[in-house]
């Protein structure tokens, strides 16, 4: 036992020793750079990055699934926007049990997966297409049934799941990490997970195999969907409000995360593993940018730059591996 946890350690640094390598150079520049060496390795900062970019991670999950098929979910900004008014408009309008709210929030996620997987499924229109047409209906929909303002929601149990602790750490770090282990052994202990990998590097192949190519899509996108109803449920707890821009770009953040980890675009191929590290890599970026007091606008472009470097990259892997 313990010659199989040593080995897979050591896998998995050999496997993403670049993306290791980049992450380590990026806290060592923070920690030598004048505006940020005093103030990025505090536990205040730290903790902050982590509930910061933990719905980040709940989003990245599921892309990463996703991505590995081959396709592709734009929707899930939108979602996170919709979930999020739905949980503080239960409570505000409606004087539904915070609870209920949270729970009607997420089953708004995952009826948008149902929605996009039923699609994808169905039809032959490209996800690409499927999704960006959710992300506009989701869209709609938050900023209709809120009137374009925010619903706030100042509860103490409403706050918690965002902004509250167990123990000395922040409840959305604490749910990451346990969603991430969730994630992990689907992906690698189930049959599902091995289907996944199968269905991403040749849907055909893995048909004739007897795969159900439609059941494995369905449920990832329904996956996907939930995570974001999660994530939306997190960021409007965290907002002490349900807010109809809440989310906005968040689906590029995680496909950012997803392929600075080392998934692939081209499907079959990608681990949840390099996009934890993915997810560090563009919060650290993200939180650095900020403490070093970088016009957002130009943070896009830097951001830009980094997904167009790691898609260069995963470019050249396909191509020397003759894909």
């Amino acid at each position: 036992m313990a010659s199989r946890v040593k080995n897979g350690i050591v896998k998995y640094f050999k496997d993403n020793i670049g993306i290791i390598i980049a992450l380590i150079a990026m806290c060592v520049f923070m920690l030598i750079y004048p505006k940020t060496r005093t103030t990025f390795m505090t536990p205040k900062n730290l903790f902050n990055i982590l509930r910061q970019n933990a719905s980040n991670m709940f989003l990245a999950t599921g892309m990463t699934m996703v991505i590995i098929l081959g396709g592709i979910e734009l929707s899930v900004g939108s979602v996170i926007a919709l979930s999020g008014c739905v949980a503080a408009g239960s409570v505000v309008y409606f004087h539904l049990p915070i609870v209920v709210g949270f729970i009607l929030a997420i089953l708004v996620g995952a009826l948008v997966g149902v929605f996009n997987g039923f699609v994808i499924c169905k039809t032959d229109i490209p996800p690409f297409i499927v999704t960006l047409a959710s992300m506009n209906i989701a869209k709609g929909i938050a900023l209709v049934i809120t009137g374009g303002a925010p619903i706030r929601c100042m509860e103490p149990l409403f706050k918690w799941p965002g902004a509250g602790y167990i123990g000395p750490f922040p409840v959305p770090a604490v749910l990451m990490i346990i969603i991430f282990i969730i994630a992990v052994f689907m992906v690698n202990r189930t049959q599902l997970g091995r289907h996944i990998y199968a269905v991403g590097g040749n849907a055909q192949a893995a048909k004739f195999s007897g795969i159900n190519v439609e059941k494995v899509k369905f449920i990832v996108y329904t996956y996907t969907g939930i995570m974001a109803g999660i994530a939306g449920v997190i960021i409007a707890s965290r907002l002490y409000s349900g807010q109809p821009t809440a989310g906005d770009g968040a689906e590029m953040d995680a496909i950012a995360a997803v392929v600075v980890g080392g998934t692939s675009m081209s499907g079959g191929s990608g681990t949840l593993g390099g996009t934890l590290i993915g997810v560090l890599i563009i919060g650290i970026l993200n939180n650095g940018l900020n403490l070093m007091g970088v016009d957002s606008n130009w943070q896009y472009i830097v951001k830009g730059l980094v997904i167009l470097l790691a898609v260069y990259v995963d470019w050249v892997r396909n191509k020397k591996a003759g894909r």
